[in-house]
């Protein structure tokens, strides 16, 4: 099984330079990860399906996902 380097860590364009409340994202081989990006390297990465990352994607640019 061959190792793959993950891509760099991208942020958002929409979360602006004041370091506020935003979450990274990076391709690593067949997973999409995610951290936090105040905690950068101290965050813990959730590692996800593409799909699932393209489901939650589609739902939020349609509106199904409401802060509560």
């Amino acid at each position: 099984m061959s190792k793959t380097t993950p891509t760099p860590w991208k942020k958002s364009s929409y979360s602006g330079g004041n370091g506020g409340s935003c979450v990274e994202m990076r391709h690593n081989g067949d997973r999409r990860e995610v951290r936090d990006s105040k905690l950068g390297d101290s965050s813990p990465i959730l590692s996800f399906d593409p799909a699932a990352v393209a489901d939650l994607v589609a739902d939020i640019k349609d509106g199904r996902l409401h802060r509560g």
